[in-house]
C-alpha cells in the first residue's frame, strides 16, 4: 500500500512540474507530448454527487447484510447449488484476464485518438488513488470477514476482488468516456458483470460476495474522482496567473523514500 500511495504522489507531482512545459509548437511530436506530459485542471469539474454514491453503498451494505440476516445468506446457498446443479465447473479463470478490460478500453480508446475528460497523467493518478482505495477495502475485509469460499479453497471470500477490480475499471471507464457515448459505459459494465458471474460459475465466491465487491469497486473509483483535486492541490500551489509556485515532490535516495518541498520565487 505504501508503494502504491508513493507511486501515486510520483505521478501527480510530475504532472504538476510538466505543467510548466513550453508546448507553443504545433506540430504531431508536441501534440502527443502534451497529452502525455500536460493535464490541465479538468477534474474539478468531475465531482461525483453524493446520490450517486447511494446505489453502490447498498450493493456493498447488502454484502454486510449476509452476514448477519439468514434469509440473504440462504439466498448465496441458493443460488450456489443452482450452479452445482444446472453448471458443472470446468477448468479456466477467463476472469482473470476479463477484470482488467475496462480499464484497458481507456488507454486503448485514448490511444487510437478517442480522448475521454482526463489527460494521460491526472487519468492514470485517478486509476491508482481507485485502485488504492478498493485494494484498502477489499483486502482489509477479507481478513475480518474470514468467509469460507463455496470451493472451499480458504476464509478470503468476502468480498470478491476481481469483481471489485472489474467494476473499479467500468466505472473509470464510465468517468472517463460516457459524455461521449452510454456504448462505453455499456461495454465496461458487461465485463464487469460477466466477470462477478464467472466468479461464481468457478465457485470462487458466494453471491453476496460478488455484489459488495461491485459495490465497493464503484465507490473506490467514485470517491478517487472526488477526492484527487483536493489531493492534487495539497501537493501543488499555483499563483493566480496557475503557475506552480510552490510543490511538494516525492524523492527517493539511498533507498530511503521521502517528500521534498520546491518553491518558486
Amino acid at each position: 500500500m505504501r508503494n502504491i500511495l508513493f507511486t501515486l504522489l510520483c505521478v501527480i507531482s510530475f504532472e504538476a512540474s510538466a505543467q510548466v512545459k513550453d508546448t507553443t509548437k504545433k506540430n504531431l511530436a508536441d501534440t502527443i507530448k502534451k497529452d502525455l506530459l500536460t493535464a490541465p485542471d479538468t477534474v474539478k469539474h468531475l465531482h461525483s454527487k453524493t446520490a450517486a454514491l447511494v446505489f453502490p453503498a447498498a450493493l456493498a451494505g447488502y454484502g454486510f447484510v449476509s452476514m448477519i440476516v439468514h434469509p440473504v445468506r440462504r439466498f448465496d446457498y441458493y443460488v450456489n447449488n443452482n450452479f452445482n446443479k444446472y453448471y458443472p465447473k470446468y477448468p479456466g479463470s477467463i476472469e482473470n484476464y476479463m477484470q482488467f478490460a475496462p480499464v484497458a478500453m481507456v488507454y486503448g480508446l485514448n490511444l487510437v485518438g478517442v480522448s475521454g475528460k482526463n489527460r494521460f497523467i491526472d487519468r492514470t493518478a485517478l486509476l491508482g488513488l481507485s485502485a488504492a482505495f478498493a485494494g484498502a477495502s477489499v483486502y482489509g475485509l477479507k481478513n475480518i470477514t474470514h468467509r469460507l469460499r463455496p470451493n472451499k479453497a480458504n476464509y478470503l471470500s468476502f468480498p470478491s476482488g476481481h469483481t471489485a477490480n472489474a467494476f473499479m475499471g467500468a466505472e473509470f471507464l464510465a468517468q472517463e468516456y460516457s459524455d461521449k457515448s452510454p456504448v462505453y459505459s455499456i461495454v465496461g459494465y458487461s465485463f464487469a458483470i460477466t466477470t462477478g458471474i464467472m466468479r461464481m460459475y468457478h465457485r470462487d465466491h458466494w453471491f453476496s460476495d460478488v455484489v459488495a465487491g461491485a459495490g465497493f469497486g464503484i465507490l473506490s473509483t467514485k470517491a478517487a474522482y472526488l477526492v484527487y483535486p483536493y489531493v492534487r492541490n495539497a501537493l501543488t500551489h499555483t499563483d493566480k496567473n496557475g503557475k506552480h509556485t510552490t510543490m511538494i515532490m516525492p524523492m527517493y535516495q539511498d533507498g530511503v523514500k521521502g517528500l521534498s518541498f520546491a518553491m518558486q520565487l
